[in-house]
Parts: C-alpha cells; structure tokens; sequence
C-alpha cells in the first residue's frame, strides 16, 4: 500500500467495522480532506470517490476506526523506553544481565534509572536490594516497578536518601524490610517518594523526545487517541503539563488528547483553583484538553495496598490486619469530587480494591445529579463487590477497563488470588456482569504498566486468557481462562477500545466510522471476526490514519 500526501481515499477490499450502532458493518469508506465522506456498500461508496482517490486495499483485513486508550501514561512510557527498559523481559537474571549491560554502555550518568520488572519474577513478588548491588556497587539505581507501584533500589540509593532501620514508613506507602529491619531495597507506593525525587531530572528535550516516541509507537499500534491519566508531578516524576503544552503550539501532536491532572492525596479542595488555571492553559483550538483530574484512591493487591473491605488473607489462608490504604480520606472524598464537577471537571478514579471501588460510588452518589456532561469513570475496577456491580449503570459512571490484566498469569495466581481468597478472586474483573448491568465501558492499557496493543487486550476480553505473544504465555495455566462467565463478545470489547474511549474523551468528531466524523482509522492486517478466538492476538496493525492522513505503515 502506497499511502502518500492525498487528500482522497478510497477503502475496499475488507470488511469495515464502524463501532456505529446505526450501521455496524459496511463494505467500503471515502475519506475526503480527513474527513469520513462516506460509508457503505463497494459500489455505493465507489461512485462517490473522484477520480484520483487512492485506493487502500484491505486485503482481507478490517478496517476500524482508530483505537482510544483510555488510561494510558505515555510521556513516562517514552522515557522508560529511553532508559534502562525491562518492559520486554523477564526474570531475575535478564533484568540483572540488562541492567549490567546498561550501566556498562552509560559510565557517565549519575544514576542508573528505568523500569519495567515484573512482581512475579521473584519470589514474593519482591527484588532484593543485594542483586541489584551486583551489577551496580557504584553509583545510585533506582528501578521502577511495571505497575509503577513499588521501586527496586540498590543500597547506594537507600544510603544517599538517608533511609535505615529507623525510618518510618509513610502513611501513603511501606519500607519493605528485612527480618532485622533493614531496607531490602523495595520501596512501595509513598515510599518510592524518597528516593525518586533525588534521581536526576529529565530535561524538557528528554520530556518532548518522550512525548514524540511514546506518540509514533502509540500509532504504530493504531492509537489515535488517548487520555494520558497523570498530567502533574507524581513518584518522582515531573509534571507533563508543558511538554503536552508546547508540543501541542507547535503542531507536533497529532493525536487527540485528555490530560488528567494529578489530585495532590497529601492536599485538599484548595487544589482546585490550581487545576482549573491548568486547564485554561490548554492551546485554543488545539488537540490536548487538560479537563480530567485523575484520583488515586488505593493501591494494588500484590503488596497488600489496594483497599479491600474485608482483610487480605495471609500465606496459610488465615485473616490478616490487612485492608489495604485509602489514599483519600473517604468522608473527604466526597466533597472533592462534587467540588470538581462543579468547577466542571471530569474525575478520573484509580479504584482497584472492592472498597475503592465502593468509596469511588459512595463519593458521585453524594455528589447527587452531575453539574453537566462530564463522564466521570472508574479505572481498573479488578475486585468489584456484587453489590456495587450495577450501581456504574444506576450513578452513570463509566467502567475504564484494563482487559489485558483478567488472565492467569504470576502475579495473579501466585501474589493476588491466595491473598483475596476464593470468594473475592471470584469477582475479579466483572466484565460480563458490568455488561449486563448497562455499564458504560472505555478501555486503556495503562502502558507502560502493560502493553499498549489494544489487539493483545481485546484478545483477553474475548478469551480471559493470556495472548499468546506475552511474555507470560508459557505459564502453567495461562490457557486456562480466568473466570471465562466474564468474557465479553468481540464487537463489545472492540467498541468499548473505540466508540467508548473516545466518548469518555468527550470526542464528539471520533470513535467511530460515520459520515461527517474525523477519520481516525486503523487497518488490520486480518479480520479477527473471522478468526478462531484464540487466535485475536495475532492479528496486526498495518497502517493507521490520523484525520485522514497516514501517520503509520508496517513495512512489513
């Protein structure tokens, strides 16, 4: 396919997924000055192109509107991707030996930085401060976690951040320790605070760099579009805002973009004038929108932070003083969030805990009717309470699904289900139910957590097992689907990644095929309709197209 500068295209030669209710299925699309001209059958739509349209073949692929990642952190993930980056391995000794190989070919920088490492690939779920001092005795390492909830950190890193037997854990997060008290060398939630302010800062070219990455191989994965879900200062990182803010002036952000920007847990509404002055700074006219604020209520199950309304289990199955942390005063909660939809901003929930879950719905049913339009949503949502289940539907809050995590993999069978117990691992991830209780659903991958392909997610909520390029496909069980009542049907899973995402971004002009919208477009290389279900994740993104111009051709 030769996509080069034209201002007509015409697509034949597959089937059209259109993610519009009122015509789900066409034969053929025009494109005409970036904007969807028509769509129908073959020789309908033909007799409607000018006589110079380029034709695109779909070769027998589908072509679908361009994919909108919902939750998404992708400047973190260019700058990851720039650094020490085990997003693409696994196990202790690849980590180790790329960390060697890392710090051998970089002797100038004053730390060594990056991330990527899996839970799972250590017993426990926890790295020890020891190998990382194997391969870097020299200087500062400061490794963060793949879910971003934790840091490993070498004992250099721990001596220069003054952190010892006697320093206490914070409220927001935990020094994990070794039996005398000593820092292992991994530092959960708050706690990575102490360490990861003292690493070098990037620069605003690092930060733009990032950005222009992250945003070419969000394209090569047919992503359009996406709501970036912490725009402020956070973990030792830095605020995003102006990166997003210059790139936008000068035209090199072609995606459309929501930024959430960070609720600060340790402060309260007087925030709010802050994020409101953001949001006025956005580029009139242009294709980033800071109007979401993103609020982090807990953490994760694997390190016990997540907020569970019953205790966490210990390792013999016997009840713990463990119910995780609220980040946010619950009580307080709900007077933020009505603060926030009246000041006109969209919340943004982290809620992964059956008990986050509950205080996010708590918080928007105080809130009473919305003040307008504005879709608030609840990210990751991985244990539910049944209760709570259609109470989405009922407050008019949107489920933002991270598909690609419902599978039996490491870190679920080996670090989360012993913990929660059988009946609470039963309610993992209720994709079906929320389905089934007329749940609005937007989908993210949340990368560089997890993959960006939204192939690889869709897979997931097709099958409820692990696709088989992840690096976790050689698990005992990861065939066995997890929970496979909450599968959700192909066409589902494919409009809550497109249609529903770009409606949570209040894209009025995007998500879907339709005559008049913007042709944001992805071709796939196969039509995953046709495929034995099992199959989904292999099929591919050949060219992605970006208010009708090409931004993305695989070579191959």
């Amino acid at each position: 396919m030769d996509v080069g500068d034209l201002s007509e295209f015409l697509f034949r030669g597959g089937r059209v997924f259109t993610a519009d209710s009122a015509m789900p299925w066409a034969e053929a699309v025009l494109v005409r000055d970036g904007v969807i001209a028509a769509v129908g059958a073959a020789r309908e739509v033909e007799r409607l192109a000018g006589p110079g349209a380029e034709p695109v073949d779909l070769a027998g692929g589908l072509l679908t509107p361009g994919f909108v990642d919902a939750h998404a952190h992708p400047v973190q993930a260019g700058l990851e991707r720039a650094r020490c980056d085990l997003a693409e391995l696994y196990g202790e000794d690849a980590y180790l030996r790329r960390i060697a190989e890392y710090a051998a070919a970089n002797p100038g920088k004053e730390w060594v930085d990056g991330g990527g490492w899996d839970m799972s690939a250590f017993p426990g779920g926890l790295p020890h401060r020891r190998a990382l001092d194997s391969v870097v005795p020299d200087r500062p390492a400061y490794l963060i976690q793949r879910d971003h909830h934790a840091a490993w950190v070498n004992t250099r890193a721990l001596e220069l951040a003054g952190i010892g037997r006697d320093t206490p854990d914070p409220v927001d997060g935990r020094i994990e320790r070794d039996e005398d008290g000593t820092p292992s060398g991994v530092l959960h939630e708050g706690a990575m605070e102490l360490v990861g302010p003292l690493a070098p800062r990037p620069t605003g070219e690092d930060l733009r760099a990032a950005l222009l990455d992250a945003q070419a191989y969000l394209f090569s994965q047919g992503v359009t579009g996406w709501q970036d879900a912490i725009v402020g200062a956070y973990a030792g990182s830095d605020d995003q805002l102006p990166v997003y803010l210059e790139a936008d002036a000068a035209g090199l952000l072609r995606a459309r973009v929501v930024g959430a920007l960070w609720w600060d847990r340790a402060r309260g509404r007087e925030q709010i004038e802050e994020l409101a002055d953001k949001r006025s700074r956005a580029v009139p006219g242009g294709r980033f929108h800071p109007t979401s604020v993103k609020i982090m209520q807990d953490g994760i199950p694997e390190n016990f932070t997540a907020a569970m309304i019953d205790p966490y289990l210990d390792g013999c199955g016997c009840l713990t003083d463990r119910r995780g942390l609220s980040y946010v005063d619950p009580a307080d909660l709900r007077g933020y969030v009505a603060a926030l939809d009246r000041a006109g901003f969209q919340v943004h929930f982290h809620a992964i805990g059956d008990r986050a879950v509950r205080e996010a719905l708590d918080a928007f049913e105080a809130m009473g009717p919305s003040s307008g339009d504005l879709r608030h949503h609840i990210a990751h949502v991985q244990v539910v309470h049944p209760d709570d289940v259609p109470r989405f539907a009922a407050l008019g809050v949107a489920a933002n699904l991270q598909m690609l995590w419902a599978t039996h993999h490491a870190q679920m069978d080996e670090l989360c289900i012993p913990f929660l117990g059988d009946e609470r691992a039963a309610w993992q991830y209720p994709f079906a139910d929320l389905v089934a209780a007329g749940t609005r659903l937007c989908a993210g991958s949340d990368w560089p957590v997890s993959s960006a392909d939204p192939i690889q997610a869709i897979h997931v909520a097709v099958n409820r097992t692990e696709p088989g390029g992840s690096v976790h496909a050689s698990y005992p069980t990861a065939a066995t689907p997890l929970l496979p009542e909450q599968r959700i049907s192909l066409e589902t899973a494919l409009t809550a990644y497109t249609a529903g995402s770009a409606w949570i971004n209040r894209d009025a002009d995007g998500g879907s095929i339709t005559p008049g919208k913007r042709a944001d477009l992805a071709v796939l290389d196969r039509d995953p309709f046709t495929l034995d279900p099992a199959d989904i994740w292999t099929t591919r993104v050949r060219a992605t197209f970006v208010s009708g111009e090409p931004v993305h051709e695989r070579k191959d």
